[in-house]
């Protein structure tokens, strides 16, 4: 007799856990089926553990420019080994509170590699051999796994994903980066601060091309002058690994093919889904190149299955994620018959994303080119860290926040940081954007002084001619 569930959902990174977690608050028996470590890659391998070590960069970083701040700090060094140790040290710490919180929660785990069966039969395979699940729903919160390229597959030696730079046996001598999305560009900056060569090959015309171009050009310029070469517009067009380092065959911009040697190469070229294998096909679920297609609650074309997370369509963030798990756990809540329970569909133009190198850059809505390609009316206004008194007290006077608004309405549209901390500040346009507060709002809003924050209401204030600090 197969075991019993409302929800069992297959993996349990922030997208899974998360919804494990508010379908036991509904009051539903859940289950939970991991194959490897319960909070998934970005608990384990990804989110926290590369911003304990980019936190790591960050204090080397500062010491070696102690004189800056009148102190003094003699031959300092950095113990890689250490490092590392550090930042698998608060993984395995989040892993145990992950654990804790199903014990908490009353959700039973299952450590295995699960199979959907169809008819709401979830298999799973483990150490205690096969058994078989069910459930009136089930969610698929697989997650997703670096990609790689086809000509240099990761061997874990010279060539590493995003998972081999977090645990190096080796620092790099000379480094290439492939790819300078948020996780190229981030291991790029942790690299460059323990003082490694690097060289990030972008394809497009600038690096984080997601982001809006003024923080693009900020950053190229910044990394430059840490140290870095930046290749855009180009490509690597192949690698000849050896047991010394690696050979790479590089197209630039120009058109013209050069090979360079460096020790290791880093691929941040995207991500693939985990969806192969896990028995979607026998179901007939409509999935483009492993994307799984979902509504707006995270239902699958499927009765009774749903999908989170980095299997569905972008951004592929863990906040995202998250958010969809208690989408789809509360529409789930609904249909068992909760009738106190209101899910609401997500507003992806409210998502916001955050990079965390050196300086940080951070995002929310339309970039003012797409704005401008939406047919908007803009006001655009731009505030530097030079004109904030706490940015120059803290030694962090490089960077700007910039804020698009529709010229007719007040809206904003977007907001789009880069300097220190601003990871942290981008939620306050965020909850703006989600509760649709206009320009008016922001500018009678008081800011707190001194602090970082105050040059969101100065940027603010200048898209509308009134910036007082510029």
């Amino acid at each position: 007799m197969a075991d019993q569930y409302d929800v069992i959902v297959l993996g349990s990174g922030p997208g899974g856990y998360v919804a494990a977690i508010r379908c036991a608050q509904l009051g539903l028996k859940t289950a939970i089926v991991e194959r490897e470590n319960l909070g998934g890659i970005c608990l384990n391998w990804g989110c926290i553990p590369t911003k304990a070590l980019l936190r790591s960069a960050e204090v080397l970083h500062n010491m070696k420019h102690a004189a800056s701040y009148g102190l003094a700090a003699d031959n300092i060094r950095a113990d890689l080994d250490a490092v590392v140790k550090r930042s698998r040290g608060v993984a395995k710490q989040l892993n145990q509170g992950v654990t804790h919180l199903m014990k908490k929660n009353k959700i039973t785990v299952y450590m295995g590699v699960g199979t959907l069966k169809g008819g709401g039969k979830l298999e799973v395979t483990g150490d205690k051999g096969t058994e078989t699940l069910s459930a009136k729903h089930i969610i698929v919160a697989t997650g997703a796994r670096a990609r790689d390229l086809p000509f240099a597959p990761a061997d874990g030696k010279r060539v590493w994903t995003y998972r081999h730079a977090m645990t190096p046996t080796e620092m790099p001598g000379k480094l290439l980066v492939i790819g300078s999305g948020a996780i190229g560009i981030e291991f790029a900056s942790f690299y460059n601060d323990m003082g490694a060569e690097v060289t990030v090959v972008e394809m497009m015309d600038r690096v984080v091309p997601v982001e809006d171009a003024d923080v693009s050009a900020f950053l190229e310029k910044a990394l430059k002058k840490q140290g870095m070469t930046i290749l855009t517009g180009a490509g690597v067009e192949a690698l000849t690994v050896s047991d010394k380092g690696v050979k790479a065959k590089i197209k630039t911009s120009d058109g013209k093919v050069s090979e360079s040697d460096f020790s290791h190469a880093i691929v941040a070229v995207g991500i693939a889904p985990n969806t192969e294998n896990i028995g979607l096909e026998a179901l007939g679920v409509k999935a483009e190149r492993g994307i799984i297609a979902i509504d707006d609650y995270g239902r699958t074309n499927v009765p009774g299955l749903w999908a989170i997370g980095d299997v569905t369509p972008g951004p592929w963030l863990a906040h995202k994620a998250s958010h969809e798990g208690v989408t789809a756990a509360e529409a789930i809540a609904q249909e068992l018959g909760n009738k106190e329970v209101h899910p609401h569909a997500m507003d992806k133009r409210n998502i916001p994303g955050c990079t965390y190198c050196h300086p940080q850059i951070a995002s929310v809505g339309l970039t003012e080119a797409k704005a401008k390609e939406a047919g908007y009316t803009l006001k655009v206004g731009t505030f530097p860290f030079i004109g904030n008194g706490k940015a120059i007290a803290l030694g962090e006077a490089e960077g700007f926040v910039k804020t698009v608004f529709d010229a007719k309405t007040g809206e904003l549209l977007g907001a789009h940081m880069i300097g220190a901390e601003v990871t942290e500040l981008i939620q306050g346009y965020t909850i703006g954007k989600q509760a649709e507060l206009v320009e008016q709002d922001f500018m009678q809003t008081v800011f707190a002084h001194p602090t970082l924050s105050e040059m969101m209401h100065e940027s603010v204030l200048a898209a509308y001619g009134r910036a007082l600090h510029i």
